[in-house]
């Protein structure tokens, strides 16, 4: 009895906290499916579907080169932390050198320490190299940033690893980055997969950073060109909805497609600390 109870308590629970996290996105798709122009008032279903108001919101607010910015950054950002976490991670997970404690927490400065705190220096020191206005001024900074919470997620990782395992490789006369991409990166998968997909979600909804390191419109991101379209257009609520599901939509089906392996990896990473 007490079982049942308890799941009927569970699965309540969940189904609210679903739906508190469903119904804003269910209200904005379908304010959306409106006429471009109708004003809307509270909720409301639209007469009739019109998937033309996320072809008028596209080209108004030239998301097409927003989204291709956001593009070039994202993946420059997901690789290169990926493959530094991964390698720092291993580094701090199995190894043991000089230092290696205090490097790891000065290294968790970069989640410690608030990003608005340090991006009006940043931008100085931006200016100073001539690096404003240039995908690299939204690259590098967010690389830094997320290295350190990619680094943290993978020594975890890496420490759960059975010791012996990595010496029965070492044993058969594998060296230390065989071991690493041959033995213990495809058994972290679900782990590097859930690192990428955080770190991709953080950096496609960053809106500071480039709001104050660029001004060239060919460079903008996504988020960032969404609130220039909400100043131009934000009276017209149904563009407004449907260029923000078009800002929305690469991160929502990205986590659909990898969603097995993010709960596999959050799950792993739940059990293992």
């Amino acid at each position: 009895m007490t079982g049942r109870f308890e799941r009927v308590v569970n699965y309540t629970i969940l189904s609210v906290f679903s739906l508190v996290a469903l119904v804003p996105l269910v209200l904005v798709m379908i304010t959306a499916l409106h006429r471009p122009g109708d004003v809307t008032g509270g909720f409301s279903f639209p007469s009739s579907l019109h998937f033309d108001t996320f072809v008028e919101a596209w080209n108004r607010g030239h998301f097409s080169s927003y989204l291709r910015s956001s593009a070039i950054v994202v993946v420059a950002v997901v690789l290169a932390t990926s493959v530094f976490s991964v390698l720092a991670g291993y580094a701090f997970g199995t190894m043991r050198f000089p230092l290696s404690g205090p490097l790891f927490y000065l290294l968790l400065a970069g989640i410690i320490v608030p990003f608005e705190s340090m991006v009006v220096p940043l931008y100085y020191d931006f200016r100073s190299l001539g690096l404003t206005d240039t995908y690299w001024a939204l690259i590098l900074p967010q690389i830094g940033l997320s290295v350190s919470f990619g680094t943290f997620w993978m020594r975890a990782y890496f420490r759960s690893v059975p010791r012996e395992l990595v010496e029965a490789a070492r044993m058969d006369g594998a060296s230390t980055l065989r071991t690493l991409v041959r033995v213990l990166a495809p058994m972290g998968r679900p782990a590097i997969v859930t690192m990428m997909l955080v770190v991709f979600m953080w950096t496609w909804n960053e809106f500071l950073l480039a709001l104050v390191m660029v001004a060239n419109e060919s460079l903008r991101t996504a988020p960032l060109g969404l609130s220039y379209f909400q100043g131009r257009y934000g009276a017209d609520i149904a563009s407004l909805s449907a260029a923000s599901v078009i800002v929305a939509l690469p991160v929502v089906a990205l986590y659909l497609f990898l969603q097995r392996h993010f709960i596999a990896g959050m799950l792993g990473g739940a059990l293992k600390q």
